[in-house]
């Protein structure tokens, strides 16, 4: 079984690779420090199991099970924390495995062979039961591969029928999610400007009207102008006026 350890602290990954080396059958192919160095390693390695630490600065373990849910083959998954029993007794009622650091050589063997992998919906619950906040970065699937866009240089997003466009200033990508979605997940940074299109506070540096006097938001580090809607206008200016963009 090839198994990919992931673990911010240095110690950590050092200690769980030696015990993973010492059970029969599996292989370590790599070690990661962050989330997204977890992710890119695991579609160029396709591990079978995931050994993965849930408080991790940045994307955490949560939100990184979630990503990897969505590749073409996706990993069995077994989180390690150091969580309260209260904390722990939600992930079981998900029926999800978890190491409990200081991890054990017996309790990892149990893991591995209670290892199953994750469904959409035991993510989205352990989620909620865990208190699980908004996600660092969103993907796509791209000819196999994902595809990260971190949310934070997110500059709008465009709805247009069943796909949302996800814009920064590096690249573009297409997510199956709804703007309502993505309004109640990001709602505190990003602004509803049309019933079609959402667009982050602070890339908002102005108005301007088109050729036809329709009313276009202008937004830092893209070209493109999105319309702003009548009916959402007034909030809009008021945003701008006041500073609280």
């Amino acid at each position: 079984m090839k198994c990919l350890v992931v673990d911010d602290e240095a110690l950590a990954r050092e200690r769980l690779s030696r015990m993973l080396e010492e059970v029969p059958g599996c292989e370590v192919c790599a070690a990661a420090e962050s989330g997204e160095r977890a992710l890119q390693l695991a579609q160029r390695l396709e591990p079978e199991l995931v050994l993965l630490d849930i408080r991790m600065p940045g994307m955490d373990g949560l939100e990184v099970a979630r990503h990897l849910a969505g590749l073409e083959r996706p990993p069995a998954v077994v989180f390690s924390t150091a969580y309260s029993d209260h904390a722990l007794q939600a992930f079981e009622a998900q029926a999800i495995d978890y190491l409990l650091k200081p991890i054990h050589p017996q309790r990892l063997q149990q893991a591995l062979e209670k290892a199953r992998r994750l469904s959409a919906s035991q993510l989205e619950g352990l989620g909620e039961s865990a208190g699980g906040g908004a996600r660092t970065h969103l993907c796509a699937r791209n000819r196999g591969n994902l595809e990260l866009v971190p949310v934070g240089e997110v500059v709008y997003f465009q709805a247009d029928h069943k796909y949302v466009t996800v814009r920064s200033p590096r690249q573009q990508i297409l997510i199956e999610e709804s703007l309502k979605s993505l309004e109640r997940e990001f709602g505190d940074r990003f602004l509803r400007i049309h019933r079609n299109a959402l667009v982050a506070a602070a890339a908002i540096r102005g108005l301007e009207k088109d050729a036809e006097g329709h009313c276009r938001v202008v937004l830092d580090g893209v070209e493109k102008r999105l319309e702003v809607s009548r009916r959402l206008l007034p909030e809009v200016r008021k945003r701008i006026r006041t500073g609280a963009v």
